[in-house]
């Protein structure tokens, strides 16, 4: 598959709810199935690179699957909630940009 853009993806993603999954779930539903892929990944970063072992139920998880997974269900949020993510994220590296243009080189924290 060759590379795709966000806006390919909303758009994949519609084909495949509409034509594959029936119809999109509800927004609240999307938004609880959200946080459980969040602790999914949660889980698997904090055993990859925190302190927790792995469990045996754990092993094999594969990171990118996971971070897929969080990514699949935000497009769908997107799409139902009429959000284009394309442009929402050109207005966020806006906003960061303003905001943010002397505040991390100037930390301290970070040096």
């Amino acid at each position: 598959m060759d590379e795709i853009t966000i806006s390919d993806a909303q758009e994949m993603v519609d084909h495949w709810i509409k034509t594959v999954g029936v119809r999109y779930f509800n927004e609240l539903t999307n938004t609880a199935i959200l946080m459980e892929e969040v602790g999914e990944l949660a889980r698997i970063m904090a055993r990859k690179y925190g302190e927790q072992s792995f469990k045996e139920s754990d092993k094999g998880k594969d990171l990118g699957d996971e971070m897929a997974d969080v990514l699949w269900v935000l497009i769908c949020l997107a799409n139902q909630t009429g959000v284009d993510l394309t442009e929402s994220l050109k207005k966020n590296f806006e906003k960061k940009n303003i905001r943010d243009k002397d505040r991390h080189i100037n930390n301290e924290k970070l040096k």
